[in-house]
């Protein structure tokens, strides 16, 4: 079996460029290797483009229609809230977001306030995480 090695931080896009970044951005979908490969292998973070305050009554109906619409089972661990996202430039095509959650870091990287639904479940649709892959994929307006 093939070593997999981390992606490699370039460098972090600046505030102007998040905002230039996420001008079309309707969600980013990331998925990942969960550390719980038993009953939930995948870890998904959605990142929907509002700082926004949503609605708790609404934060599950959200959750539901990404799990409906990706065939995502057996959630737990949910964290729905907005939070500091930065955007990583590496070898891949399109930024890297990640979840800024140190506060020392988050003086350091360029970041956006944005609502994250973050969760561990599984889906038959995300092969690629289950085998220790990670990657992310953005979700365009009209």
């Amino acid at each position: 079996m093939q070593e997999m090695q981390p992606l490699k931080v370039n460098s972090y896009l600046s505030a102007g460029e998040i905002k230039t970044l996420l001008e079309n951005v309707e969600y980013v979908l990331m998925a990942s290797p969960s550390m719980m490969t038993d009953e939930h292998p995948i870890h998904f973070s959605i990142i929907l483009n509002t700082s926004d305050v949503i609605p708790e009554e609404v934060k599950p109906l959200i959750l539901e229609k990404f799990c409906r619409e990706l065939g995502i089972t057996a959630t737990s661990h949910i964290l729905s809230n907005r939070e500091r996202i930065a955007f990583a430039l590496t070898t891949q095509e399109t930024p890297m977001p990640r979840h800024i959650v140190d506060d020392a870091e988050a003086n350091t990287i360029p970041w956006t306030l944005l609502h994250i639904i973050d969760f561990l479940g599984d889906s038959q649709g995300f092969k690629e995480a289950k085998d220790g892959l990670s990657g992310w994929s953005y979700s365009y307006t009209n």
